[in-house]
């Protein structure tokens, strides 16, 4: 097939759906590829480029729309754009189907395919086409960068011989994609950074980046957000009131707040009111990548920055992304050509809209003459949710008290038991069998029992650290067994010798897992 990709149309979009990289990566699944002249520029592609990965460039988009067989592009297209697709031909690009009905009624009667990239579930085997979390990663710590750009201080504290300077103080509001990216910048820039999100479930993701978690003191019972494919759920009226309350009382002492509380498809809640920045010191910098959906300071002009009349800074951009051009065309592209990779399972160039994958049917919002979009829900769940439990009845001093004696006496009747049980077996063994198997058989059981209990109590995400522990363990066996290997009974040699063989491969692939879990954490 031929892989179109026009010049975005776009006023101010410097991004391109195909780069000169995923132009040879798509050629590995038996496709060709084309571009207009110029598509690429703004992003730091020149044609030259393109043509030495063996991609057409040519003169006009007219082409482009005319010869391709799928097109590729990063905006939702125009109304002219449309026009001139095909029946059987399949365009690929953000689309935002929930506000243009006109545009999916029109394709429709064009007879062509469309793929709406935000539209990709959220299951696991997505991810590498989520489109929206590379660009919201982008927007975060692009968020960041642009504060800075308009803070008077440093991020970081310091002590100079001129004087000490404090560190600024951020605060992230929603801890998505965006959010967790802003909050990983400006901990790594040396801000003391603060983050709030209604999923108390991110608490842990925020402290491990470095940042503190803004609790509240209230229990909402909100929708769960496996519900809403991990988006935060709506709050209630109280829960916002309570939130609200924090955000004022934070409000004087915060230096830069970046929110990123947004919901596809609805308006973005309002969290730093006037009021707020009214409170905040001159020279503090608020930027609302919800701008576009009006935005989570009311304040907030789209597309403009503006400073209040006590000198607050507040940035409304909605073009975050496009401002890093090359690394947001990098990735988007990438998002691209890892949808053309499930879209061509054989890799012969030959195009399968398999309607009855879960990625490719919740991505398609229009196909052979239909529309397709809302899409039925993921056969996978976007999120695994653990079941609700009921809450616990609160129990009375004397209760508690009564309830621990009871399990105390429980525990001790059972452990009691087992002792008994055990005690028995040995001594029936004991009276058969000779004192030295009775020496090695009783440091069997024992060692057998004291892993267990060592072992199998451990929660399964922590199973990883124990690989040291492990690894020495299979060392005790080697050396026991290289003891043994010399005795004159084939049947003990042979034991010995399987023995090293089964710890040493232990050993290694305990120091490989290892190993791996660390380079998770480490910068490249």
């Amino acid at each position: 097939m031929l892989i179109g990709t026009p010049k975005e149309q776009f006023e101010g979009e410097r991004r391109v759906a195909l780069t000169p990289d995923s132009a040879k990566a798509l050629a590995k699944l038996g496709h060709s590829a084309l571009i207009e002249s110029g598509a690429g520029a703004a992003a730091g592609f020149s044609d030259a480029a393109y043509a030495e990965a063996g991609v057409e460039v040519v003169k006009n988009a007219g082409v482009v729309w005319s010869k391709a067989d799928v097109v590729a592009k990063v905006r939702p297209p125009s109304e002219s754009e449309v026009a001139q697709m095909r029946s059987g031909q399949t365009l690929i690009s953000f689309f935002n189907p929930a506000g243009n009905a006109d545009l999916m009624e029109q394709a429709k009667e064009q007879g062509a395919s469309v793929i709406a990239m935000e539209m990709v579930p959220r299951i696991s085997r997505a991810q590498k086409m989520d489109a929206l979390s590379s660009m919201a990663n982008i927007a975060g710590y692009r968020a960041v960068i642009e504060a800075g750009n308009n803070f008077g201080r440093f991020f970081t504290g310091q002590v100079t011989a001129a004087g000490k300077v404090p560190p600024a103080k951020v605060l992230v509001i929603g801890a998505g994609v965006a959010g967790l990216a802003a909050i990983g910048t400006a901990t790594s820039l040396g801000a003391i950074t603060y983050a709030f999100d209604v999923r108390p479930e991110v608490a842990e993701q925020i402290e491990s980046m470095g940042a503190e978690f803004v609790f509240l003191d209230f229990e909402e019972s909100s929708q769960d957000s496996a519900a809403t494919g991990g988006y935060a759920a709506p709050s209630s009226p109280e829960f916002r009131e309570k939130q609200l309350a924090k955000f004022r009382e934070m409000a004087p002492e915060i230096d830069i707040v970046i929110a990123t509380a947004l919901i596809p498809n609805r308006e973005a809640p309002e969290l730093w009111t006037p009021d707020m920045v009214a409170m905040m010191k001159p020279g503090s910098v608020i930027v609302d990548l919800a701008a576009e959906k009006g935005g989570n300071c009311k304040l907030t002009v789209p597309d403009e920055k503006i400073v209040t009349d006590n000198g607050v800074t507040i940035v409304g951009y909605t073009d975050f992304p496009s401002r890093m051009a090359a690394q947001a065309s990098t990735l988007y592209s990438t998002n691209i050509r890892h949808m053309l990779t499930d879209l061509t399972p054989d890799k012969d160039g030959k195009i399968n809209h398999n309607m009855e994958d879960d990625v490719i049917r919740g991505a398609t919002v229009t196909h052979q003459g239909e529309i397709t979009y809302p899409p039925p829900p993921p056969k996978v769940a976007a999120i695994a949710a653990a079941p609700k439990k009921d809450k616990p009845k609160e129990l009375t001093a004397e209760e508690k008290k009564a309830k621990e004696v009871a399990d105390f006496k429980a525990a001790t009747k059972s452990q009691v038991g087992l002792l008994v049980i055990g005690g028995v077996i040995m001594a029936i063994i004991g009276a058969f069998a000779p004192a030295s198997f009775m020496q090695h058989f009783i440091v069997f059981a024992l060692a057998c029992f004291i892993g267990f209990q060592v072992i199998w109590g451990v929660a399964h995400s922590l199973h990883t650290p124990l690989m040291a522990i492990t690894n020495a363990i299979s060392g005790i066996v080697i050396v026991g067994a290289l003891l043994q290997i010399g005795s004159g009974n084939m049947l003990v040699v042979l034991l010995s010798l399987v023995s090293v063989l089964i710890a040493s491969i232990n050993i290694v692939g305990g120091f490989l897992v290892t190993r791996r879990m660390l380079a998770m954490f480490q910068k490249s």
